[in-house]
Order: C-alpha cells, then sequence, then structure tokens
C-alpha cells in the first residue's frame, strides 16, 4: 500500500461498475484519480464523494470508442497533476448472441469499445510512459476469453484480442511500463442492462443474482497489481467466484 500513495490512475469506464469500485478504492488508498465515461452525472457524483471523503480526483467526459477523447483524458491528468502513472482500461460492452443471428451492429460496438478502446487508451498513455521511462498499464479483461461458451463468440473474441496484445506489448515493453491483464468472471454490476438480447440480458441478470462476486474484489485485485515494487510485473490474475464453471 505504500507504493500507491500518490500515484496518478487514469481509469476508463469509472461511472460505474468495476471501474467506479477501482477509483473509490484506489482514491480511498490515496490514489490521485482521473475518472473518464460517458455520463457526467455519475462522474460528478462519484467525484464529489471521494472529496468528500478527504481523497483527490477529477472526472473527464469521454468516449472510448474517439481516440481524440483518450489523447484529452491522459493530458487532463497530467494537467493536473504533473504525471500519469497507471492506466486502467475498464470500458467494455457485450452484445450476446449467436453468431449466426448476425448481429453486426453489436459485433462493430464490441470491436469499437472492447478492442479499439483499448488500443485507444494504450496509445495515449505510451508517450506519456515513455517520456517518463516509467508506466503501467492494467487491461480488465474477462473469463469469457478463457472459457468459450456459445452466445459469447464475439464478445470473448473481442477480450482474448486484448489478451494477445496486452502479451505481446508485454514482451516489447522491456520492463519500464509495465502491463497487467485483468480477467473477472461474474461480477454483481449494470454490465446486463445494455445488452440488447432479451433472453441473454434475463439469462445474464439471474445469474448475477445466484453467483456474482462484489466489484470491490476486482479492485483489490487492480490494487496488488499496481502497488508491486517497479520491478516486479504481475501479468494475468483471474478472479471469479468459487462457484463459478
Amino acid at each position: 500500500m505504500q507504493n500507491l500513495k500518490g500515484k496518478v490512475v487514469a481509469v476508463t469506464g469509472a461511472s460505474a461498475g468495476i471501474g467506479k469500485a477501482i477509483a473509490v478504492k484506489l482514491a480511498k488508498n490515496g490514489v490521485k484519480v482521473v475518472l473518464g465515461a460517458r455520463n457526467i452525472e455519475q462522474l460528478q457524483s462519484i467525484v464529489d464523494d471521494i472529496k468528500n471523503n478527504k481523497g483527490d480526483a477529477i472526472f473527464v467526459k469521454i468516449d472510448v470508442s474517439k481516440k481524440e477523447d483518450l489523447i484529452h483524458f491522459v493530458n487532463a491528468a497530467v494537467e493536473k497533476y504533473g504525471t500519469l502513472d497507471v492506466i486502467i482500461n475498464n470500458a467494455g460492452v457485450a452484445q450476446l448472441s449467436r453468431i449466426d443471428e448476425l448481429d453486426v451492429d453489436g459485433w462493430e460496438q464490441m470491436i469499437d469499445i472492447n478492442i479499439k478502446g483499448v488500443l485507444y487508451g494504450m496509445a495515449a498513455a505510451i508517450p506519456i510512459f515513455k517520456q517518463q521511462q516509467s508506466g503501467h498499464i492494467v487491461n480488465i479483461i474477462s473469463t469469457s476469453g478463457i472459457k468459450i461458451v456459445p452466445t459469447q463468440g464475439i464478445y470473448a473474441g473481442t477480450k482474448n484480442a486484448v489478451r494477445t496484445i496486452s502479451e505481446a506489448f508485454r514482451q516489447e515493453s522491456g520492463g519500464n511500463i509495465r502491463i497487467t491483464g485483468i480477467s473477472p468472471g461474474v461480477v454483481k454490476t449494470d454490465f446486463a442492462n445494455h445488452i440488447k438480447n432479451e433472453s441473454m440480458k434475463t439469462v445474464i441478470q439471474q445469474n448475477m443474482e445466484h453467483l456474482a462476486i462484489s466489484p470491490e474484489a476486482i479492485a483489490d485485485a487492480v490494487i496488488y497489481a499496481i502497488s508491486q515494487p517497479k520491478d516486479v510485473e504481475i501479468g494475468d490474475i483471474v478472479i471469479r467466484p468459487a462457484k463459478q464453471n
């Protein structure tokens, strides 16, 4: 925890769920947090709560499918706090359906947010990290890419793309810029609310009620990864309910 205090961390998808839990828990541990998402009202409320609890945070309205938004996001962190230590690429979306149902719009949405959004976040932060000769990228992935099941093919594909990109970058980075992939299982969030397929939405929501773990568990994994000494890199963490298959 001593390695956390004073760090500057930017979190995408920070207005709810896992991203919110990460931001709040980091702030409680003395981290200066930059929250990014599309919902200004929710972001403002979270930042107000952090400040009321003697934390330090700002927010930036971003759409991770727009690369210029991510550049503005990391620049806002540097302008406010003078540096950026960690970027957490957490924003994601799932549209679950059989592949032969041809939800091409859903495919494109997942590719734009789950893959391009992560790449844009990395691309925005890497020049800063190179200049500093230090930095840490945390990509929130999913157990969906580890166990492949029907209706999650494209979603799992986008998550496995991030897994592959993360491992390639780890090998290329030379150690100055660390990278961690965290794959959550079923977590209690509003994740299912954005699924268009009503039958799949119902299944996921029921699954959450009976199985889901708290998003704070994922925040704890993030804290573990980014609080390590500079010569230690936590590569991959899989965290899921004990009863999840």
